[in-house]
């Protein structure tokens, strides 16, 4: 029997760009037809200059029917299948979002600039919850607070909350400094699920383990609670194949770098890296699919990744 490959929606954002450039877009990425599709150019004079300066571009991506939401730095944009913007929303605790995952009539979203999370209510259209991490007396903590207010957090990004996954277990968190997997409880009580390594992106429970993207070795990992653990290395090009190769100023372009991970379902996952590349790993057979390639200028680093929920 054939297996029909998954097609994805995929945002990306240029690590190290300037002013003027491109920041980034919206692409769908076909496995089965081995393609992939840019459908929004990010490349906008409203680009918040002074900010992290890191990544400038588009970010995590969640879906209501029709309705395709996906995050900038400080604001959440929707939009129709066609890729048209219909309605945006902004919030004054909302700053440098990252992912964002859909939760019933919720999507929670990583407002990483306040190293927290915020919900926005998909009946009433407005950021209605907000919880602020904190860790004290080597425990962690924290609080909610109502970002329809002005008594939330104040901007600090100690830990760089940069994922959040919901499922029917709970909300949980992680953030390059957390360095663990974190469950928000029913009673606002923060738990470590497992320690991660430093730097790691995407983490989330899956199966009977935690899959995520160990960013600073270049590998996507599976760890279960019990047998052995699996690991991909994230696709690397001859330095002759990239573009943009030794101009980043910052240095913090780089190939390689993981981020963006999908679980399609209890045997396939999709994972990013840079230059922008979604490769499709088989963890039954321990094999890589596949790679399709957007762009091989090594500043374009994927973020968003998600299935493509309409068909074709």
């Amino acid at each position: 029997m054939t297996i029909r490959l998954p097609k994805f929606i995929v945002t990306s954002v240029v690590r190290g760009s300037r002013q003027g450039e491109s920041h980034g877009g919206v692409y769908t990425v076909d496995f089965d037809k081995q393609e992939g599709a840019r459908h929004v150019d990010w490349n906008t004079a409203d680009i918040d200059w002074e900010g992290r300066g890191a990544d400038r571009g588009l970010r995590g991506i969640a879906f209501d029917g029709d309705d395709i939401y996906i995050a900038a730095s400080d604001e959440l944009f929707v939009y129709d299948r066609d890729f048209k913007v219909t309605a945006s929303y902004k919030n004054r605790y909302l700053k440098h979002a990252h992912e964002i995952c859909r939760m019933e009539t919720r999507l929670f979203v990583t407002s990483t600039g306040f190293d927290s999370l915020l919900s926005f209510n998909l009946e009433t259209m407005e950021f209605d919850w907000g919880f602020h991490l904190q860790r004290a007396y080597e425990r962690w903590t924290g609080h909610t607070f109502d970002p329809r207010g002005d008594l939330g957090p104040r901007p600090v990004n100690d830990f760089h909350v940069n994922m959040v996954h919901v499922d029917t277990g709970g909300i949980f968190m992680s953030g390059l400094r957390t360095s663990a997997l974190l469950h928000l409880s029913n009673r606002m009580e923060v738990h470590e699920v497992c320690v991660l390594p430093g730097g790691t992106h995407n983490a989330r429970p899956w199966r009977d383990g935690v899959l995520f993207n160990d960013t600073a070795s270049d590998a996507v990992r599976y760890v279960p609670r019990q047998g052995q653990q699996q690991a991909f290395r994230v696709r690397r090009y001859e330095d002759s194949e990239l573009l943009s190769f030794g101009i980043d100023d910052s240095n913090i372009a780089r190939q390689a770098f993981g981020r963006g991970l999908c679980a399609v379902d209890d045997r396939f996952v999709a994972g990013g890296s840079s230059p922008s590349t979604v490769t499709l790993y088989d963890l039954q057979s321990n094999q890589v699919v596949g790679s399709v390639n957007l762009t091989m200028d090594i500043r374009n680093a994927i973020h968003g990744l998600e299935l493509w929920p309409y068909g074709d």
